[in-house]
């Protein structure tokens, strides 16, 4: 439960009709095993203590007091266990008879939770026998215990204080404005179903994406318990589908007809609540009239992860889906920059072209625009400008691109100007420090800003959210444009969207731009500001600053979740398993968090650019941050997991 995962569980044990107590001992077993998994939360499917589909023995008097006998039999039987249990029962209040979930640990009953809306269509005919919930809670005294029986009702983990849990029962999920809404409003994070709904061809997608949805329109977890073997068959059959579902992700699921329907998964609720949090059009309308019903699940503990954690959470895993967010990607950049064309009235696009990812990006974009705009080609003024550290790849690269693309290119040597400029500062050659490296960033970028002048253009920016979040850019040098396209586009995600381009190409026929792309993404990230060792880039980025896979990852985690580095290092550890070591993962992330708070300053005044994903540093938009916020705290942290690996 530390940093807000719980464990939970949904199962569809097999039921026999009419037989509360063979059920209530199900459900013990149940119990067991979930408690056995770690599970703090166990759901099991509609009306389990007697089945689903009883029909008309539900008017008899002997199954309603067996089923609550059952019940008292699994109060009873949970002392000890902290295993949040919701199950299924019929309960007579009044004149009416209602499909009630009862809440179960520990030897208590918290409350009993009617069901909203009863289906009378097609193959269901419930109000035969049961009644919609009443509007408010009402007192009712239930094997002992003095509950509430009612839907306003949320039930809180006290280890988790954003485990707030609310319940739905079968159709309420199905309905234009399900109850979870209303719960979530209320403050519930958790909604859980107890369901038998019937299988049919198809029914399982769309079963599929209502609990999807659901939990990302009322930003939850949803737990999905559905009825499976024993119910009856007279005129349907049950499948025991059951669904575990966070802010639209499934997280685990049991496939229809599955031989063990046992389905579990972790829950982050840290991350729920700080997303509506974020959120600040959340639950702005009325839901009052709640109680509250707090339990203990027994002591706070380590929650063993078995959730699928990204290691890169920027880059679909599918191909197909990474090639549509390749191309949708691109094109964004690209009507950004050509919509910024139209508005400045640009007669070209200067861009300084060095033969790395980010550069070709940035001139694949500036080629789509002027496509989208019908403007040639030589319209893109491409500019190499060798210095110390070029080499002969990189350049060639370069001027290939820029050959084969059709756009106006210049090569122009930069060595003569910045050893002027070394002279004039009193800047010793042989000293390659930052001053050393940064003199030519700036002058490449003087050069652009002075061509563009000459051209009535605009400078398009190359750097990326990768860099743009560790501040490895020059300030004032390639940190400056004036439209910045890659801005939102993470380093991982970058080498993907050039890879689709070179594969295209290709397939064209155009094999020599091709070739090039390929080259490119084969070339070790750098800046080449250092001078190259027999012709060789020197100076690889990954090997001073750390791998990007990890950088974006805890880039991810931080900007876009809101997790403290603990956390990160601990989804981190897990996600890269076998990949980098505890000691690995700690230094490097020691790394982020001192660089992303120390270089903030550079992204205070970043040119603008196109939001093309759910994690940007502009500070316009997403990211504001003061630039002198401390980062002792958050250090801390890190050096404290440094010390335990030690």
């Amino acid at each position: 439960m530390k940093d807000g995962f719980v464990k939970v569980a949904a199962y569809s044990p097999a039921v026999t009709l009419a037989d509360p107590a063979k059920n209530a001992a199900a459900v013990l077993d149940a119990m067991r095993r979930a408690d056995k998994a770690g599970a703090k939360l166990l759901v099991l499917p509609e009306l389990f203590l007697t089945g689903y589909t009883c029909a008309d023995l539900f008017f008899q008097t002997k199954l309603l007091a067996d089923a609550e006998a059952a019940l008292g039999s699994v109060i009873a039987g949970s002392k000890g266990c902290s295993v949040l249990t919701l199950v299924g029962l019929p309960y007579a209040y009044g004149n009416r008879l209602y499909n009630c979930a009862a809440v179960v640990t520990d030897g208590r009953l918290l409350g009993l939770v009617p069901k909203s809306h009863i289906p009378d269509y097609r193959e269901f005919y419930e109000s035969r026998h049961f009644a919609p919930a009443l509007p408010e809670n009402v007192p009712v005294s239930v094997c002992g215990f003095d509950i509430l029986l009612g839907t306003k009702q949320l039930f809180t983990m006290e280890e988790v204080p954003a485990f707030v849990l609310a319940v739905e029962i079968c159709e309420d999920l199905w309905v234009s404005a399900p109850p979870s809404l209303r719960h979530a409003a209320a403050g519930a994070t958790v909604i859980c179903n107890l369901s038998a709904s019937n299988e049919l061809v198809g029914k399982d997608s769309y079963r599929r994406m209502l609990v999807q949805t659901s939990s990302a329109r009322a930003l939850c977890a949803y737990v999905y318990a559905d009825a499976g073997e024993g119910e009856s068959s007279t005129d349907l059959v049950f499948s025991g589908h059951n669904l575990i579902c966070e802010n639209g992700a499934v997280l685990a699921e049991s496939k229809p007809f599955a031989q063990d329907s046992f389905t579990l998964s972790e829950i982050d609720c840290e991350k729920l609540a700080l997303e509506r949090v974020k959120m600040n059009t959340f639950a702005d309308f009325a839901s009052g009239g709640y109680a509250r019903v707090t339990f203990s699940a027994g002591g706070v503990c380590e929650t063993k992860l078995t959730r699928f954690v990204d290691r890169h959470p920027f880059v679909p895993a599918d191909d197909g889906e990474k090639n549509d967010r390749c191309d949708r990607i691109l094109e964004i950049q690209s009507r950004g920059l050509a919509r910024r064309m139209q508005a400045a009235h640009a007669k070209s696009l200067v861009l300084g072209l060095s033969g790395g990812l980010d550069s070709c990006l940035a001139l694949l974009v500036a080629v789509r625009a002027c496509e989208l705009l019908g403007r040639p080609m030589t319209d893109i003024h491409t500019v190499t400008m060798p210095c110390f550290g070029t080499t002969k790849r990189t350049k060639s690269n370069a001027e290939t691109l820029s050959r084969t693309l059709g756009t106006t290119f210049s090569d122009i040597d930069i060595k003569e100007a910045v050893d002027i400029h070394f002279r004039d500062i009193g800047q010793n050659p042989e000293t390659h420090d930052v001053t050393y490296e940064n003199c030519q960033a700036r002058e490449r970028t003087q050069i652009l800003m002075d061509l563009a002048n000459k051209e009535g253009g605009l400078v398009v920016g190359t750097g990326d959210l990768s860099e743009l979040a560790l501040g490895f850019a020059t300030y004032n040098g390639d940190h400056m444009s004036m439209y910045g396209v890659n801005a939102s586009v993470p380093k991982t995600l970058v080498r993907h969207i050039v890879r689709r381009a070179a594969e295209r190409y290709k397939a064209e026929g155009r094999d020599a731009l091709s070739a090039a792309l390929f080259d490119i993404l084969a070339t070790p990230v750098s800046p080449e500001l250092l001078p190259p060792k027999d012709g060789v880039i020197s100076q690889v980025t990954e090997q001073i600053v750390g791998p990007y896979e990890l950088h974006d990852f805890f880039l991810y985690h931080m900007v876009r979740m809101g997790c403290r580095p603990r956390k990160i290092f601990r989804l981190a550890l897990y996600a890269f398993a076998g990949e980098y070591d505890a000691k690995t993962i700690a230094a490097w992330l020691k790394m982020f968090v001192r660089r992303f708070f120390a270089q903030q300053f550079k992204r205070t005044c970043l040119p603008d650019g196109p939001k093309v994903g759910s994690v940007t540093l502009s500070p316009r938009s997403d990211f504001r941050m003061p630039s002198d916020a401390s980062a002792e705290a958050f250090l801390a942290e890190v050096e404290n997991i440094e010390k335990s690996l030690a």
